[in-house]
């Protein structure tokens, strides 16, 4: 039965899988992260090509609709992608998020434009259904994460996806000063001159991007769907005990074909009564934790330049 399967993935020793697990659905936050935080110093790089009439100067307004572009998409991904997920499996859905982020970091780098409003139009529409992409990655990965984790470890698990956004945060800064230094060392400008190279740099960092995604959907497919989804949605008993008995060595022979079928949970639909009587206080504590949360993690992050600039120059 359905239940036989729940409890052998919940008993289950941590093992190589779990790491590798922790590792792929990893990548896919490391990615994120990546994605979302190299635009600020990019921003400023695209002010010193573009606003050479204006000091320089990106206007605020600008600046604010080109980070928030990626924040709408996610806000949408998140609600599309987690209901996909629902209803077509984690594996293909993730595939599909990360497919997404990968063309659309490339279609980033690729706004052959050279006026700024058209750069600034195409970098905000790439970097929107890159956000779609992001949003449909974050709650995949947890998901993931928590199906192929075990009972005793669950927590610990989700935390170490998650904390592979701070490497993604790193990773983001730390391309961004080799690439403007190698760029710097080949074309050896003066100081106050912004060589024509500098408009192929920030396309090379959004494009990096491309390549940790790529190496997670490649990752990702090589993975079998999660039992508990196989289980519990597709009803495929037999299946999922198959997919976990290979890769997480756990013995379910005991598991009888006359069983395949599990008793079906309640079912009732998505904000009735009956999910919010079950449901509704815990999902109003963890949306608005994690709001208040998000608001101080992405706005310290994204504008962290001009909150310091109103400091040191105080008008």
């Amino acid at each position: 039965m359905a239940l036989k399967v729940l409890s052998a993935l919940d008993s289950a020793r941590t093992q190589y899988y779990h790491f590798k697990a922790i590792i792929i659905a990893g990548m896919g936050l490391f990615t994120d992260a990546y994605d979302l935080f190299c635009i600020p110093p990019i921003m400023k790089l695209i002010g010193r090509i573009y606003y050479a009439d204006k000091g320089y100067e990106i206007p605020p307004f600008v600046i604010s609709t080109t980070l928030g572009m990626a924040l709408a998409g996610a806000a949408i991904g998140q609600l599309v992608f987690g209901r996909l997920g629902d209803t077509m499996g984690r594996r293909r859905v993730y595939g599909l998020a990360l497919m997404l982020m990968v063309m659309s970091s490339m279609g980033c780098g690729f706004s052959i434009c050279r006026t700024r409003s058209c750069v600034l139009t195409s970098l905000g529409f790439f970097r929107f259904f890159l956000g779609v992409g992001i949003g449909g990655d974050y709650p995949l990965s947890a998901t993931i994460m928590s199906e192929f984790a075990n009972k005793k470890t669950r927590g610990a698990f989700i935390a170490a996806v998650f904390s592979m956004q701070g490497l993604g945060i790193l990773a983001s800064s730390a391309v961004t000063m080799v690439v403007t230094k190698i760029f710097e060392h080949v074309t050896n400008p003066d100081k106050l001159d912004t060589p024509e190279e500098a408009d192929l740099a920030w396309r090379i960092i959004l494009m990096f991007g491309a390549i940790p995604a790529g190496m997670t959907y490649y990752w990702r497919m090589m993975m079998p769907e999660t039992a508990r989804y196989t289980a519990l949605v597709e009803q495929n008993v037999l299946q999922a005990a198959k997919d976990m008995e290979k890769v997480l060595h756990v013995s379910m022979s005991q598991i009888e074909e006359e069983h395949v079928t599990p008793p079906r949970p309640p079912s009732y639909p998505l904000f009735s009564r009956q999910f919010f009587r079950r449901h509704g206080r815990d999902l109003f504590s963890c949306c608005t934790t994690w709001l208040l949360l998000d608001i101080v993690f992405y706005s310290s992050n994204l504008f962290q330049i001009q909150i310091s600039h109103s400091f040191e120059y105080p008008r």
